[in-house]
């Protein structure tokens, strides 16, 4: 197996390399930290509903949208990024995506124990620390390859996290602030003397020997740097990219409000995350039908025909739960802590 530790990169590397592996069929571990900040949101985020878009320009904050699900995030040097590509027809590579977590978190949570931080994993895909996340990670299937990243979070700008999310007012923004605070910790808080980045590196690569064999340290190599290269020149910065998931979206505004006709527009909390959905309910059927959010869906280009299949279904509990249970057996779908149930809890007020 290669490793690529490759210390502090430009930020876009951060996020190119593992993509970059990914599409060229090739397996390995990176670590790494950005050299500057940016923001980076799930594959099924909606830009405009998520980030204060504004703000992060006028700060000339970049904003990334990668091909793993989860949610948006500030990042900056204050975190270890580790990002382990493997083949996803090895023997060793669980196909159920809550057992893939288990199984290459486990060094990771022995790295923090490590350095005096008494980790833990939590279902879906978390590692915490005294009942509060102190590791966000996400899991993606790319080009027949199975990719996790995740961080060791040594410090974290709460107050920068905060101003970065899109929320109703500033009185909520400190609200979020506070409740970030509460719910995720970090090294710096945990432990008396944080680890260094070359510290928690070497003691992660030892960890993970006895899952993915030696590893034969490698620098970054004209094709993986060519790849990457054209990733960021053809996808990647591409403004509609960015916002993939924002067209996808109907404009509600446009509705004209009639009887029988109810704009369905909400919010809920599923175990694996949050769901948006958007829709029109028109003469209890559902139309424009748009879900988004920071959960994780596999195959994670499927969610748009769900949307399709959920088309002019009638809008109730029971049958949009039936219709997307369908659905999830149909194409083999596996979205961690989302069911169909949940899923009806979004678009249907009960």
């Amino acid at each position: 197996m290669d490793l690529y530790n490759l210390g502090t990169v430009p930020w876009q590397d951060s996020q190119l390399l593992y993509h970059a592996l990914a599409y060229l069929g090739r397996e390995g571990l990176i670590l790494l930290q950005p050299g500057s900040p940016y923001v980076c949101l799930g594959y099924h985020q909606d830009a405009a509903q998520e980030v204060e878009m504004d703000f992060l320009s006028e700060h000339e904050i970049p904003v990334f949208r990668r091909e793993v699900g989860g949610g948006a995030v500030y990042l900056d040097r204050g975190q270890l990024f580790y990002q382990l590509v493997l083949r996803a027809d090895r023997d060793d590579v669980p196909y159920q995506k809550d057992a893939f977590y288990r199984r290459y978190l486990a060094p990771v949570v022995e790295t923090f124990r490590d350095f005096g931080a008494e980790a833990s994993f939590k279902p879906v895909n978390d590692i915490i620390v005294g009942g509060r996340k102190i590791s966000g990670n996400g899991a993606a299937e790319i080009n027949g390859m199975m990719i996790l990243v995740g961080n060791f979070i040594i410090d974290f700008n709460y107050e920068m996290m905060a101003r970065s999310l899109r929320v109703p007012d500033e009185k909520f923004r400190d609200k979020v602030q506070k409740s970030m605070w509460e719910a995720l910790t970090t090294l710096t808080r945990e432990v008396e003397i944080p680890p260094t980045i070359d510290q928690l590196s070497r003691r992660l690569v030892e960890h993970y020997k006895p899952l993915l064999g030696e590893l034969t340290p490698r620098s970054i190599d004209d094709a993986l740097r060519a790849e990457a290269d054209r990733l960021w020149g053809e996808q990647f910065n591409a403004a509609d990219w960015l916002t993939a998931n924002d067209r996808r979206s109907p404009d509600l505004r446009s509705v004209r409000i009639a009887e029988g006709i109810n704009v369905v527009q909400r919010v809920y909390k599923a175990p694996g995350g949050l769901i948006r959905a958007t829709a029109v309910e028109r003469d209890g059927c559902l139309y424009n039908v748009h879900l988004s959010g920071d959960f994780f869906f596999f195959p994670m280009d499927s969610l748009p025909a769900l949307e399709d299949a959920l088309e002019r279904v009638e809008a109730s509990s029971a049958t949009v739960e039936a219709v997307a249970a369908a659905y999830f057996k149909n194409h083999g779908v596996e979205a961690p802590g989302v069911q169909p149930s949940d899923l009806a809890m979004a678009l249907i007020d009960t």
